[in-house]
């Protein structure tokens, strides 16, 4: 017994009927209910050798960890890279994945049709060793060039390994503007299907904010409650607005009633790390997305991370960054400021206590 009451004491040392802060549940244990994955949207092809042969193919792969007690909002951290930059900071350290699990929001890794863990695809291609990783290294704001870091820069710059580590956790992308359909429509059936809730927020990363947007606009439910694009490359407007479609990064356009989709939800947030100001055509871009899409009654807005926040030396990934804790703490914010923090219906919010009681009767 006395063995049983000292763990509960270590798991559990800041127990009072106060909501824990973000200090508090950085320390909290990360109880799951459950976890698995499953695959969505694709299609079947026939072989036109042998008619009975078939290819499940162009589907996406969602891989889920539910809390123990989930909060409503099922967080969906959609990757412009590999599943792995939501996984780990730069340095190994934690990233968003068990940091939300932590703050018991429902998390989902999604790798889109083609990509990671969906990468049977319905047609062929042609792969090439494409000579990237230096052009990374600017790509992803870690300095104006090869090897030359930003000074304060939010990356482990006396790591070698850290930077091997996040030029190799990546796959294969296909930026064109035919993947930006065929990814945000499996997207759309995972949002509608139910199966992700009916409050979920988009985190995404460079690319895959333009496939979140999307993927709003082809989604026939109001589950989409929101979206946080850490440096969107790329975004959509409608065919009123006069602007030429552009690619592989957008614009997109789309007919104006499905642009107001976006307008539809609670909020979209765009946010920018350092070096980054209205001399940057993505930043430009989305300015003028939002500008719209608040036209329209939406309330979409840019953050910029030095003068929004003080936060400095954030990279084109701040959610990996050496101040990845300040960063969530941010998200947090929005996810109060738009009410989609709460706790499933089904789950009473003063639950630290019912932790207590659930892991002394499980001990005892």
């Amino acid at each position: 017994m006395v063995a049983a009451i000292a763990l509960l004491a270590l798991l559990f040392p800041l127990v009072g009927d106060a909501a824990p802060d973000s200090k508090e549940s950085r320390k909290r244990p990360i109880i799951l209910d459950k976890s698995g994955g499953f695959t969505i949207g694709g299609n079947i092809i026939h072989s036109p050798v042998f008619p009975n042969a078939t290819l499940s193919c162009d589907h996406g792969y969602m891989e889920y960890f539910i809390p123990w007690r989930p909060k409503k909002t099922s967080l969906v951290m959609w990757h412009s890279s590999s599943t792995q930059v939501w996984q780990n900071r730069w340095d190994g350290g934690e990233g968003y994945k068990d940091m939300f699990l932590r703050r018991r929001y429902p998390v989902y890794l999604w790798d889109g049709p083609r990509v990671g863990r969906a990468n049977w695809a319905c047609e062929s291609y042609l792969y090439a060793p494409f000579y990237r990783d230096q052009g990374n290294f600017a790509a992803w704001n870690f300095g104006p060039s090869y090897p030359n870091f930003w000074p304060g820069v939010q990356f482990p710059t006396w790591d070698t390994e850290a930077w091997q580590q996040a030029t190799s956790s990546r796959y294969i992308e296909f930026d064109t503007n035919k993947n930006v359909h065929l990814e945000s429509q499996a997207a759309a059936v995972a949002a509608d299907s139910g199966r992700l809730g009916d409050s979920i927020v988009y985190l995404t990363n460079s690319a895959s904010g333009l496939r979140a947007q999307m993927t709003v606009v082809k989604s026939n439910s109001t589950n989409i409650k929101g979206i946080v694009a850490y440096e969107s490359y790329g975004c959509v407007f409608p065919d009123t607005a006069n602007i030429t479609a552009g690619e592989p990064f957008g614009p997109m356009i789309v007919p104006l009633e499905d642009f107001k989709k976006l307008a539809k939800l609670p909020a979209i947030q765009f946010v920018w790390g350092d070096h980054r100001d209205d001399t940057f055509p993505f930043v430009k871009q989305a300015r003028q997305a939002a500008k719209l899409i608040n036209h329209y009654g939406g309330n979409a807005k840019l953050f910029f991370l030095p003068k929004d926040a003080g936060l400095k030396g954030n990279t084109h990934s701040a959610f990996a960054d050496m101040n990845n804790d300040e960063v969530a703490d941010l998200l947090e914010e929005f996810l109060e400021e738009y009410d989609l923090d709460g706790y499933d219906t089904k789950t009473d919010d003063s639950i630290d206590d019912l932790d207590m009681d659930w892991l002394r009767q499980d001990i005892g």
